[in-house]
C-alpha cells in the first residue's frame, strides 16, 4: 500500500488562535496537522468512531470464517454492550455498534425512517444469507442458481458466492463505506443541522465545553466526522492512509490514480481548516470546507464503483468468473453506497435510493452476475461517471 503523509509541504504553521473576533473571517489559517488545544490540553476526540471502524474490521473478517453462526455475525453488526461479540475485549465493553449508525444521518434519514429501516434490513438479510446459505455450501462448486466456491484462474484465491454470484462479504463491507462512514461524515456530523443544533453556536462562541470534557459540542461534532475517515490511523493528526479496509484505504487508492491525484490532500486540508474555523468562530469558512469534503468523498465512491464494474467486465471477458464476481461484488457495494453521497451545496445525493435500487435490480436480474452483460456494465459505468463529471477511462486506467 502506497503511504503518503498528507499536506506536509502545503502548510507549515499550526493554528493556535482562539479568538472570539468574528470580524477576522478571512484570516483562518490551515494548520499543519489536525491538532487543537484549549488551555494546553487537546480538544480532539473521536473515540466512538475509532471503535466502530474496529468493529467493522472484525465483522469484515468474520464474514469469511464459515464456522461463524448468523447470531455471531449479527452480534458484530448490532453489538449490545457487554456481549462477547469481538476478539477485542475493549469492543465488547463498548456501548457502540455499527447497525445503529448505518443509514442514520440526520439530514438524509431523520424524515426517511422507512428507507433507513429498509437499508439496515438489507444488510441484516445479507449477513443471514452468508451464514445460512453461503457457509453451508463452502465446499460446493458454485453454478448459476447455486451458492458455493469458485477459484480464480491460475490457482488464484477461492471466492465464495451466493446463488447469483455475489460475494456477500464484499457487498457488505463496501456498503459500510457509504452507509456508515460517508453518511455519518457528510450528512450528519458536517451538517449545519448537527453543528448548529440548539445552543451550539452560542456555546462555541463563548467556549462553553461539554460537561467533563475540554471541547465544545460543535468542535466534537467536526472531530467525529474526522474520526470516521482517520480514526484507525497510527497518528490520526497526520494520516498516511491505508489504515483500514474502508473509506480511508479507498481514498488512498483513488488518490494514487493520476487522474484524481490531490483528492486526499483536499479532504485533509478541508478538515483541518474547517476545524480551525470553528475555533475562530468563522462558520462561513467552516461550511465551505464541509462542501469540499462532501464533493471529494462522494467522488471516491463514484470512482471506485466504476473501477470495479470495469474490472469485473474485463475478467468476464477472460472467462475468470471468480475474479469477475469478486470485482462486481465490490462494485455492487459501492453502487449501494452511491445513495449516501452528497452534491455540494445541496441536500441531495448524486444518486437517489430509487436509482440505486434500480441499478441493483439490473445487476441481480435473472441469475445475477452469471447473466450480466458487458453492455450493461458499460452503460452503468457511463451513467455513474457522467453524474460525477469524470470519464470511465479516467477511472478505469
Amino acid at each position: 500500500m502506497r503511504k503518503i503523509v498528507l499536506s506536509l509541504l502545503a502548510v507549515t504553521t499550526i493554528f493556535q488562535s482562539c479568538s472570539n473576533d468574528n470580524d477576522n473571517d478571512n484570516n483562518v489559517e490551515t494548520p499543519a496537522a489536525y491538532e487543537f488545544a484549549r488551555n494546553g490540553n487537546s480538544t480532539v476526540n473521536f473515540d466512538g468512531q475509532t471503535t466502530r471502524i474496529k468493529m467493522a474490521q472484525e465483522l469484515r473478517s468474520a464474514l469469511q470464517v464459515n464456522t461463524n453462526t448468523a447470531a455471531q455475525l449479527q452480534g458484530k453488526f448490532a453489538h449490545v454492550q457487554g456481549a462477547a461479540d469481538f476478539v477485542d475485549a475493549t469492543l465488547n465493553a463498548s456501548d457502540k455498534n455499527i447497525r445503529s449508525k448505518f443509514a442514520a444521518s440526520k439530514d438524509y434519514f431523520a424524515s426517511n425512517t422507512t428507507i433507513s429501516i429498509g437499508l439496515k434490513s438489507q444488510l441484516d438479510a445479507w449477513i443471514l444469507e452468508q451464514a445460512t446459505v453461503v457457509f453451508p455450501n463452502w465446499n460446493v462448486a458454485a453454478t448459476a442458481g447455486t451458492a458455493g466456491q469458485l477459484q480464480q484462474s491460475g490457482g488464484g484465491p477461492i471466492r465464495y458466492v451466493n446463488a447469483k454470484g455475489v460475494l456477500l462479504n464484499q457487498a457488505i463491507a463496501k456498503s459500510l463505506i457509504g452507509g456508515l462512514m460517508s453518511d455519518q461524515i457528510m450528512n450528519h456530523y458536517l451538517s449545519t443541522s448537527v453543528l448548529d443544533d440548539a445552543s451550539n453556536i452560542a456555546n462555541n462562541n463563548n467556549n462553553v465545553v461539554e460537561d467533563g470534557t475540554n471541547f465544545t459540542t460543535m468542535e466534537h461534532s467536526w472531530d467525529e466526522a474526522y474520526g470516521y475517515l482517520y480514526g484507525n490511523e497510527a497518528n490520526p493528526a497526520m494520516p498516511v492512509l491505508g489504515a483500514d479496509n474502508f473509506l480511508n484505504t479507498y481514498l488512498d487508492q483513488v488518490d494514487a490514480d493520476a487522474d484524481f491525484a490531490g483528492t486526499a490532500t483536499a479532504i485533509y486540508n478541508a478538515f483541518k481548516l474547517g476545524r480551525a474555523a470553528i475555533v475562530a468562530k468563522n462558520y462561513t469558512v467552516r461550511d465551505e470546507q464541509a462542501q469540499i469534503i462532501r464533493e471529494n468523498i462522494s467522488k471516491v465512491i463514484g470512482v471506485r464503483a466504476v473501477v470495479y464494474l470495469q474490472e469485473g467486465k474485463a475478467s468476464l471477458a477472460e472467462n475468470d468468473m471468480a475474479k469477475a464476481f469478486n470485482g462486481l461484488s465490490e462494485g455492487l457495494g459501492f453502487i449501494n453506497s452511491l445513495q449516501f453521497t452528497r452534491k455540494p451545496n445541496t441536500n441531495e445525493p448524486y444518486f437517489t435510493n430509487l436509482e440505486v435500487t434500480a441499478f441493483l435490480a439490473q445487476l441481480m436480474a435473472g441469475n445475477g452476475f452469471w447473466d450480466v452483460t458487458p453492455a450493461t456494465l458499460d452503460a452503468m459505468s457511463a451513467t455513474i461517471a457522467a453524474r460525477f463529471g469524470f470519464t470511465v477511462e479516467a477511472a478505469a486506467n
